[in-house]
């Protein structure tokens, strides 16, 4: 389905004396592909567990089991592939129900039966959006926005989908930031 090259990360760290070292370079060590969603696949790419972030030596955070939104207090990057409508749009409720519960976001999934797209969802977090290749489109509510390679959003915790009218696997990077609703928009 898709011809995109693994992801490549680089982790810097530092040495017994307090000098900055490259810790590692090579691709993610874990990727999640979505079954419910043929196409749909997480690379993560690193999280913190509070804010401030701690800053030291520790070994991979990613290894544990992946969720949708970062910890309460953290953050996560990750790159996101996601493949075309067409493929998007033949699951089942009962299966996109069962990936939100796998990814411990029951909870953020739009269940409404007249949705403008079958993924759309809400998490309580800020997200940080960019296009690294192919189109999306952003899908909110009460409008839709093209996005093209080098395309920045700022999502702020709106009922959202990620739309792929093309034929071709889009790749976005996404940096997520635990937040907090304020009152009115709950």
């Amino acid at each position: 389905m898709t011809n995109l090259p693994p992801v490549r990360r680089i982790v810097t760290g530092h040495n017994e004396h307090g000098k900055a070292t490259i810790s590692s370079d090579g691709t993610t060590t874990t990727v999640l592909q979505i079954p419910a969603i043929p196409g749909i696949v997480f690379h993560e790419v690193w999280n913190t567990q509070q804010t401030p972030a701690i800053i030291d030596n520790s070994d991979d955070p990613t290894g544990k089991p992946v969720t949708l939104q970062p910890a309460s207090g953290g953050t996560t990057i990750r790159v996101v592939d996601i493949p075309p409508d067409s493929v998007q749009n033949n699951i089942s409720e009962e299966a996109l129900t069962d990936a939100f519960a796998d990814l411990g976001a029951s909870h953020a999934a739009d269940t409404q039966t007249d949705k403008r797209h079958k993924i759309m969802h809400r998490t309580e977090t800020i997200d940080y959006g960019i296009l690294l290749s192919g189109e999306l489109w952003l899908m909110v509510d009460e409008g839709e926005v093209l996005l093209k390679p080098g395309d920045i959003v700022v999502q702020r915790g709106t009922n959202h989908a990620w739309s792929n009218r093309s034929e071709e696997t889009a790749r976005i990077a996404f940096i997520l930031i635990d937040g907090e609703f304020a009152e009115e928009i709950r």
